[in-house]
């Protein structure tokens, strides 16, 4: 119980709002703001759909996006559900087990570790796979995700969703004009169970 209620606890605070859509790209809405100190964007890339609409599935739940994010240098997909509070309980729990499947058209499907990054839940590609995701994924035109449930493993007999991709490349290439590669940085692997519950235990009072 008390290592639960510290989870829920990490994902407290206030809820931020979305940056500003400042343009659209197909199927992709980009946002981005600059910090005047720094000169640096920040930028959300997501589709305009979602893959879980909020309060699917478990009451109160998040809702999951997809966006398009750099990770060790390579623009891929990643699933997420960013500023969780209380009420988002059920997806910061997802760290601890869920896993994503994706698949582009007739490509192979290939499945997604989730972490938490500070109040968010962020479900990615491995390192080693990053490279002909970021390919594939450019030129698709249709992707099906599929989340597993909570405390389970990703079940075979869920219908994914399903959502049409236009102009990712166009969009991809907008993002990168607002936030250059950084190939120096290393896409994470996804939470280790040890380290999350080492970030839990050292808030427990």
């Amino acid at each position: 119980m008390r290592v639960t209620l510290a989870i829920l606890a990490l994902m407290t605070g206030p809820v931020a709002a979305q940056l500003p859509v400042a343009e659209e790209i197909g199927t992709w809405r980009l946002g981005c703001v600059t910090d005047r100190m720094t000169d640096r964007a920040a930028c959300q890339l997501r589709h305009r759909d979602w893959v879980e609409r909020p309060g699917t599935g478990l009451a109160n739940a998040a809702g999951l996006a997809l966006e398009i994010q750099d990770r060790g240098g390579r623009l891929v997909p990643v699933v997420t559900a960013r500023d969780l509070g209380l009420d988002g309980a059920s997806r910061g729990l997802l760290a601890l087990t869920g896993r994503v499947q994706m698949r582009f058209g007739t490509s192979a499907m290939f499945e997604m570790a989730c972490a938490l990054e500070g109040r968010s839940l962020a479900c990615f590609p491995s390192a080693g796979e990053a490279a002909a995701i970021e390919r594939d994924f450019a030129t698709a035109e249709r992707l099906l995700v599929r989340v597993s449930s909570l405390g389970g493993g990703v079940g075979s007999t869920t219908e994914p969703t399903e959502l049409r991709l236009e102009r990712t490349r166009d969009a991809m290439a907008a993002l990168r004009r607002q936030i250059p590669a950084s190939p120096q940085q290393p896409a994470p692997e996804g939470n280790d169970l040890r380290d999350l519950l080492g970030r839990v235990l050292r808030i427990l009072p």
